[in-house]
């Protein structure tokens, strides 16, 4: 089954320039790819899979205002929900100067309205608040908390993207739902300060 026919299938919610969008970006990661090496996934089937696992969370997400994505590398999932989501302000979190101008490059081929790019490690990030913090493949659950406290309210949702290690990094000293699907573990944690 193709990325479209699943994402339909799946119910989830995507605006008309979703694909169009998705297969631009895809065509430019591939190319810029073979000389800049910015993400693992080599071929488009690969690239698919991230993407769907990227916008799964579409499914469940509340409508928000602002998202940060620490750490988006080659823009998952940051960009690919930036695509899904554009009423919303979408931060991408990327310290590596090689994927922050590839992810510029998104944005302005594009023409992105919604997306931020900021080439800085999160801790040199300066202080805001965010409604969602998301991560994918970043460092374990307790650094992610410690990391987004400063961009957090008391309402932020925070969104990591986990494996089957996720019953490991949890514990009961906060509100939080794991949702499986797929290979993936999608960690919600809310109401946290």
């Amino acid at each position: 089954m193709d990325l479209k026919a699943q994402i339909l299938q799946e119910g989830i919610n995507v605006p008309d320039d979703f694909f169009h969008n998705v297969q631009i970006y895809k065509e430019l990661l591939l190319k810029w790819n073979k000389i800049h090496n910015l993400t693992g996934a080599k071929d488009e089937k690969k690239l698919d899979e991230f993407i769907y696992d990227a916008v799964f969370p579409v499914r469940f997400l509340p409508h928000k205002k602002s998202l940060m994505d620490i750490g988006t590398g080659a823009g998952f999932p940051g960009m690919i929900l930036a695509f899904a989501l554009p009423d919303t302000k979408v931060t991408l979190v990327e310290p590596l100067a090689k994927r922050a101008s590839f992810l510029q490059f998104i944005k302005a081929d594009l023409k992105l309205d919604n997306v931020e790019v900021k080439k800085c490690r999160v801790e040199e990030l300066e202080n805001q608040t965010f409604d969602i913090i998301t991560s994918r493949a970043v460092t374990e659950t307790k650094m992610l908390l410690e990391l987004s406290r400063p961009f957090r309210k008391e309402s932020t949702m925070l969104l990591f993207y986990k494996g089957e290690k996720v019953y490991d990094e949890v514990d009961g000293g906060y509100d939080h739902e794991v949702i499986k699907a797929h290979n993936r573990h999608y960690l919600i944690i809310k109401n946290i300060k």
